[in-house]
């Protein structure tokens, strides 16, 4: 699973931090104690990312105070790579999500904005996604078909689709967006540990 934002600072940081935390995922590439890789790796990255660049200390906080691990994070660009390799593409806006897709014309099916994979996956019947003995791998991997053909079926929200952009020196447009993040993400994981 790959979140998508512009600088991978604020939002996409915290999507990848905050799914991974809620699903029991690892993130980016870190490895189990059994020195296994893990069944779910959430990674993040940034269309105009400038590597290295680490995490706010205020975006550090909001996740540590809601289960998050901010140890490590460094942004990084994204590549070509990093698409093909996600099951799953989230992105912080429709914009965002229409430049991976331009870019990567076959993640198109793979590639949605997180409140709208939010909005799509909302009220989807349980028993729609592998029950007993399925492993959170298993329900992503039927999540992501299910969404989108349910972008047909649930009427678009567009400009409610988005994340609110994080405007430099702003705290709190930067709050809004990590309180949309965090609501988005408790839904998407609430389905698939459900």
């Amino acid at each position: 699973m790959l979140a998508v934002g512009t600088g991978n600072q604020v939002r996409s940081p915290a999507i990848e931090r905050l799914l991974a935390a809620r699903l029991g995922a690892a993130y980016r590439t870190r490895r189990a104690p059994s020195g296994l890789p893990p069944a779910v790796v959430v990674a993040s990255a940034g269309t105009q990312a400038v590597a290295g660049t680490p995490l706010p200390a205020d975006v550090a906080w909001f996740l540590t105070d809601h289960g998050g691990d901010p140890a490590g994070f460094e942004a990084r660009p994204l590549t070509p790579a990093m698409v093909r390799a996600a099951h799953l593409v989230i992105t912080t806006t429709g914009a965002v999500r229409a430049e991976v897709t331009a870019r990567h014309p076959s993640a198109t099916v793979r590639t949605f904005t997180l409140r709208e994979l939010a909005r799509l996956v909302h009220g989807l019947d349980p028993t729609s996604l592998p029950g007993t003995g399925a492993t959170t791998a298993d329900r992503l991997a039927r999540l992501v078909p299910l969404a989108h053909t349910r972008r047909v079926q649930v009427p678009p929200g567009r400009a409610q689709d988005d994340l609110v952009e994080p405007l430099p020196d702003d705290d709190a447009s930067r709050r809004r967006a990590l309180d949309q993040v965090l609501r988005a993400v408790r839904t998407v994981a609430g389905v698939v540990r459900a």
